[in-house]
């Protein structure tokens, strides 16, 4: 049997995080199977101490587009919100 492999990319971002947060988070979210993620740095040419120091958190999956298991994403992404308020999600196309 083979499987069709699709992937989907989602940009992730919570206001104001610190980076070692984010990067707490990308490595849990790394753990996941079929997923990936990356780090995108602040693209703001003005320093402000307020902002954190990346744009978003890009996450990847390449899973089997019969059975896309996406509660171990949710879980983790709703964890960190519970603790630092609420995150925006946009899908990227592929």
């Amino acid at each position: 049997m083979t499987y069709k492999i699709c992937s989907q990319l989602e940009q992730i971002t919570y206001p104001n995080l610190p980076l070692a947060v984010y990067r707490e988070i990308a490595a849990h979210l790394r753990q996941v199977p079929g997923v990936e993620t990356a780090l995108i740095p602040q693209q703001s040419q003005q320093f402000d101490y307020g902002q954190s120091q990346v744009e978003c958190l890009q996450i990847l999956y390449e899973v089997d587009c019969n059975c896309p298991d996406r509660q171990p994403v949710e879980r983790i992404l709703n964890y960190y919100a519970r603790i630092y308020g609420n995150y925006q999600r946009e899908l990227i196309e592929v």
